[in-house]
């Protein structure tokens, strides 16, 4: 389809006095003849182009053309700017101008390009350059979309028609200014008859009333957005709307069941829960939340009810405990409502509900009950074994009214001090007792059904023991007195106060003195300063230690009580050097023995050195004793490298720990032999004797002789010999002595004195084993 581009204006042939707005430019040139400037002969604004156009030929655009152009060829015309070349293309010759690519409107809406006509001999301009567009002109080629969707709204359930739910809106890519390309309409496709939409803003809104939430709670809406104002051949674009009723609380609390009932023990504890009740509401979230009371009946001062938050329901509860033989049933009458109402719903019925709940209570075999929890009961520490210290009681709650037995915990009364009267109740004492090392018995007290063994109800009694006075008064502490040499007469050095363990009702009352027998001293006296302390004084000065440095004081203290107790305490004083404070400098007479100039600090550096010497030699005592590096090495350590005492004959005939018996007693065991490392090659191995049958000692022997043998030689054998034998012990034993050491006497088959020969490393052995070995050993 060709396509004609209309060219708006076109100004050509101006004169050089139409172009000026006031006198003429006259401007003289290098030859001196004037020249007037020549206006621009062509001037052009706007052109327009179809977007998307689909055609195989380049499409025209539109024509440039200037007065100056003669039709000659002369003239060339030039195209610059936005998409010039690319897009757009001019034909130097006519100044026709072509689109040479498809448009899109939506993409890039003008164009602004600058035109200009040259010679084409001198390539210089004939006209001065210009600007001009190129405006893309639209077609309904964009259909409405929604940017937004898809949507989520909601409502109130039971909301009035007309109610707004949510505003949708489309847009369209095309421009609104040109024609209707961009000018959308909306309608509802999906959700009629519950929801409207107006065509124009995009609001939906409900069309029906009352719509249930508790029937249908959520509904699906398609929306349509159409261009060309909704017209024959516009374009459409759809969205999805879901819209959810929220809820209202349009619906009351209801009781499944107009009565319940409940079954509970009479020993189900206060605070325990009895039963739980629930009313049904359609509602969701605070709508349906709900509280329940108990309005009436017989057990209002028994049950209480409550609302559990998490799951609404009524939560019956125990306020006092229960007795199956006072009171075997109770009837409650509970109401319910919500507690969040709207009154614009009150005219749908009354939100509240009632229904009756009866708790029947079963008994149960319950223990015995003492008829005081708790019994107090007082007693002399001075009453005799079997003195009555009172009664207690306990009867059965239960209509069988079981006969009651008594006991005592014996883990409250561990020493047995009390014992009680298992058909009377009645408790005595069983031990004497002493209120200063128990002043409060609290023993627990078993009541237990003759028929039911297994009942057994609990009871305290807290048994006080009164006091006596029978616990003599004593020093309050263990006094350690002083006494400067420089001390005159009547001066106080201590003072002094008792303890009683006794606890008379009306407080202490201590009495001190000196024994006769010391009333009468030269040195100290005593002074009852009737406030239960005493202070000691000096009768005279001038003590000396050198002549005496220990005074005992025996000082006699004597309580209130009836009969009153005394006792004789001991206070020591000790004669001490003093400065001139009166503060204790030194209080040992072998002070003055000491060599002038010679402190305790210096007899303890003194004392420090002699030690450490001391623990320096045995050090070096011990580091000379270390064990002795054994002759055989092999890769794994035989577990006999110990050391061994030589003179160790064994254990006899009852140690069987050591060696088994069996070898002894098996004279044909055949052993292989090996060479020791420190016996040359050229040693052959001893012969093995066949035995006869001769005596055992004879046996014995020479067995013990060949294993000796065969052990020097034996390179996994220690130097030594451990062999021990248990038929045989004692000096006079005819097997003779086993010890190794023995073995490498001179008279021994056995001659290491090739061990100097082996180098440094076996001079150790050289020196144990040689001919100097005795020297050695024991240097």
């Amino acid at each position: 389809m060709e396509m004609t581009i209309i060219l708006l204006f076109c100004l050509c042939g101006m004169s050089l006095s139409e172009h000026v707005e006031s006198g003429s430019n006259v401007q003289p040139g290098k030859d001196g003849v004037t020249r007037h400037r020549v206006k621009r002969s062509w001037v052009w604004n706007q052109f327009f182009v179809l977007e998307e156009y689909t055609g195989n030929d380049p499409l025209y655009v539109g024509k440039l053309h200037s007065d100056v152009d003669q039709g000659d060829g002369n003239v060339k015309y030039v195209l610059s700017g936005e998409g010039a070349t690319s897009i757009f293309i001019i034909d130097e010759n006519t100044g026709d101008i072509h689109a040479t690519k498809r448009l899109d409107r939506e993409e890039q809406a003008y164009y602004t390009l600058r035109a200009q006509a040259v010679d084409r001999l001198t390539n210089k301009p004939v006209e001065p350059e210009s600007e001009f567009v190129i405006k893309i002109q639209d077609i309904n080629d964009n259909e409405p979309k929604f940017l937004d969707g898809p949507y989520t709204a909601g409502v109130p359930e039971m909301s009035p028609v007309g109610t707004s739910v949510i505003q949708v809106t489309a847009t369209d890519a095309d421009d609104p200014t040109y024609g209707n390309s961009a000018r959308v309409v909306y309608s509802i496709l999906q959700g009629q008859p519950y929801f409207s939409v107006e065509p124009k803003t995009g609001i939906i809104r409900t069309a029906l009333p009352n719509m249930d939430r508790e029937a249908k709670d959520q509904y699906l809406l398609v929306i349509q957005a159409k261009d060309m104002v909704g017209q024959m051949g516009g374009l459409s674009g759809t969205t999805s709307v879901t819209v959810t009723l929220s809820d209202v609380n349009d619906n009351p609390p209801r009781f499944p069941r107009k009565s319940y009932q409940y079954n509970i023990p009479e020993s189900l504890p206060a605070v325990s829960v009895v039963a739980k009740i629930k009313a049904a509401d359609a509602d969701v979230g605070p709508n349906a939340e709900m509280e329940y009371r108990i309005i009436d009946g017989d057990g209002l001062g028994m049950f209480k009810i409550s609302t559990d938050k998490e799951t609404q329901e009524g939560v019956i509860s125990l306020e006092k405990e229960l007795d199956f033989e006072t009171k075997s049933s109770y009837n409650l009458r509970i109401e319910v409502t919500n507690k969040n109402n709207d009154t614009q719903y009150m005219n749908l019925g009354l939100f509240s509900d009632m229904t009756a709940v009866k708790i029947i209570v079963e008994d149960v075999d319950e223990p015995p009950i003492f008829n005081s929890p708790v019994n107090r009961m007082v007693v002399s520490e001075e009453a005799k074994i079997g003195t009555v210290i009172g009664t207690v009681a306990a009867h059965d709650p239960d209509a069988s009214n079981s006969p009651i037995r008594y006991s005592i915990d014996r883990n409250t009364d561990l020493e047995r001090y009390f014992n009680i009267d298992a058909t009377t109740g009645v408790i005595s004492t069983a031990k004497q007792l002493d209120r200063e090392m128990n002043a409060v018995h609290n023993i627990t007290l078993l009541a237990m059904e003759s028929y039911n063994p297994t009942q057994v109800g609990k009871g305290i009694a807290l048994i006080t023991v009164l006091d006596i006075n029978d616990n003599a008064p004593m020093f309050a502490i263990e006094y350690e007195t002083f006494l400067c040499e420089h001390a005159q007469p009547g001066e106080v050095i201590q003072t002094i106060s008792a303890v009683d363990k006794d606890e008379p009702p009306s407080g202490h009352r201590f009495y001190f003195a000196l024994t006769p027998e010391t009333a009468s001293n030269l040195n100290f006296t005593l002074r009852d300063n009737k406030d239960n302390t005493a202070s000691i004084l000096t009768k005279r000065s001038d003590f000396r230690r050198q002549e005496q440095s220990i005074y005992k004081l025996p000082i006699l203290i004597v309580d209130s009580g009836t009969p009153s107790l005394s006792s004789t305490n001991t206070l020591t004083i000790r004669v001490c050097d003093c400065d001139p404070d009166g503060t204790a400098q030194s209080c040992n007479a072998e002070a003055y023995i000491l060599p002038a100039g010679l402190s305790t600090g210096a007899l303890i550096a003194i004392l420090a050195c002699v030690l450490t010497l001391l623990v320096l030699v045995l050090l070096i005592v011990t580091m000379r004793r270390r064990k002795k590096e054994p002759l055989i090495f092999d890769e794994e350590r035989d577990i006999r490298e110990n050391i061994v005492r030589y003179d160790d004959e064994g254990g006899g005939e009852e140690d069987t720990e050591a060696f088994d018996m069996a070898a002894l007693r098996n004279l044909n065991v055949i052993r292989d032999t090996k060479t020791r490392r420190d016996v040359t090659p050229e040693i052959q191995f001893f012969s093995r004797p066949s035995f006869k049958s001769i005596p055992d000692n004879v046996i014995f022997r020479e067995f013990i002789w060949e294993r000796l043998k065969e052990a020097d030689i034996d390179p996994c054998a220690p130097p030594y010999d451990s062999l021990q034998t248990y038929a045989f012990e004692g000096n006079g034993s005819v097997a003779e002595s086993l010890s190794s050491l023995e073995s490498l006497s001179t008279d021994s088959d056995q001659n290491y004195d090739y061990l100097s020969d082996w180098g440094p490393r076996f001079k150790k052995l050289a020196d144990m084993y040689g001919n100097n070995s005795e020297d050695s050993i024991f240097s």
